[in-house]
C-alpha cells in the first residue's frame, strides 16, 4: 500500500482537506501521535489529556472546539491497517489552528542502536511539537554515527531520546531519570511505569550519566514502536540484554490497546 499523508485543517467545525501549502508563517506549536493498529490503539485518553494540556499552555484554551476536533479526527481513522495520525496546533500567520494528519505507520521495530546527542537544542523541552525539526536534526547526525536514536543529556545526566523515552532495568528492578528532568510527558513510559505497578515491579528515579548504564538493559519507548531493547550505544556504555523480559514486557505493552471507538 502506498504511503498516505493527509493534512486536515479544522475550519467552521469540520475537517477539511487541505491540498495546498499554508499562506504566511507556521510555526508547529503541539503535535501528537500514536500507533494505531487493525482499529486499536493504547491510552488514547492519555494522549488526549497530554495535548489539550499542551494546546493551552501554548494559548488555545477553547476545550469544547478541541473535543470537538479530536473526535472528529478519531472519526477519521480507518479501522483497518497501521497508521500513525498526528494532531497538531500550529501558528498560521498570527492565529492559531487545530490540524489534523492522517499518515500511514511506518515500519515497525523491536531494537535500535544509541547515540549521545551533540549538544541540547530543546527551547520548550516538555512539549511536544516546537522542537521536531531541531530534534529530527540531532536524529539525523545519530544516524550518520550509526545509531537510530540520540539521547539527550541533561548536565550530563540521561534524560531523553529525542522520539523516546528511555527506561533501564538492574536485575529486577526498572529505573528512569528523575521526572524532574525537563522533558515530554511520554505516555508511553507512563503506560510501562502503571505495568510495573500492577506487577509490584519497584521502579526507582535516578540521574546518571552513561557510562552508569554499563551493563543495564536499556529500553527505549514510544507511542509508536512501543518497547524497544537499545542493543548498543555508539561510543558508549557496553549494555546487558534481557531479550525474555522485553519480549514478556512488549506483548503486555500491546495487550492494552482498546479499539479507538471506545474513546472517542
Amino acid at each position: 500500500m502506498a504511503a498516505t499523508d493527509i493534512m486536515f485543517d479544522w475550519s467552521a467545525g469540520a475537517l477539511v482537506t487541505r491540498d495546498d501549502g499554508d499562506t504566511g508563517r507556521t510555526a508547529l506549536l503541539v503535535a501528537d501521535s500514536f500507533l494505531v493498529a487493525e482499529g486499536r490503539a493504547l491510552a488514547l485518553g492519555l494522549h488526549r489529556e497530554r495535548f489539550a494540556g499542551s494546546a493551552a499552555r501554548q494559548g488555545f484554551r477553547d476545550g469544547p472546539e478541541l473535543n470537538a476536533f479530536w473526535d472528529a479526527a478519531v472519526e477519521t481513522l480507518p479501522a483497518a491497517g497501521g497508521w500513525f495520525p498526528r494532531f497538531e496546533l500550529a501558528r498560521v500567520g498570527g492565529a492559531l489552528r487545530l490540524r489534523f494528519r492522517l499518515r500511514t505507520a511506518p515500519p515497525l521495530g523491536a531494537e535500535l542502536v544509541v547515540a549521545t546527542a551533540i549538544g541540547d537544542p530543546r527551547t520548550e523541552p516538555d512539549v511536544k511539537g516546537p522542537d521536531i525539526e531541531r530534534l529530527g536534526a540531532l536524529r539525523q547526525a545519530a544516524q550518520r554515527r550509526g545509531a537510530q536514536e540520540a539521547v539527550i543529556l541533561a548536565d550530563g545526566a540521561v534524560c531523553d531520546g529525542v522520539t523516546t523515552a528511555l527506561l533501564w532495568w538492574r536485575e529486577g528492578t526498572l529505573f528512569a531519570p528523575p521526572l524532574s528532568l525537563a522533558r515530554v510527558d511520554s505516555v508511553a513510559a507512563r503506560t510501562v511505569r502503571g505495568i510495573a505497578a500492577a506487577m509490584r515491579v519497584p521502579v526507582v528515579e535516578a540521574a546518571v550519566c552513561p557510562a552508569a548504564l554499563e551493563g543495564a538493559a536499556l529500553w527505549a519507548v514510544n507511542a509508536l514502536h512501543g518497547i524497544r531493547e537499545v542493543t548498543a550505544w555508539v561510543d558508549g556504555p557496553a549494555l546487558g540484554r534481557d531479550a525474555e523480559r522485553t519480549l514478556a514486557w512488549r506483548a503486555r505493552f500491546a495487550a492494552l490497546a482498546r479499539p479507538i471507538g471506545g474513546a472517542r
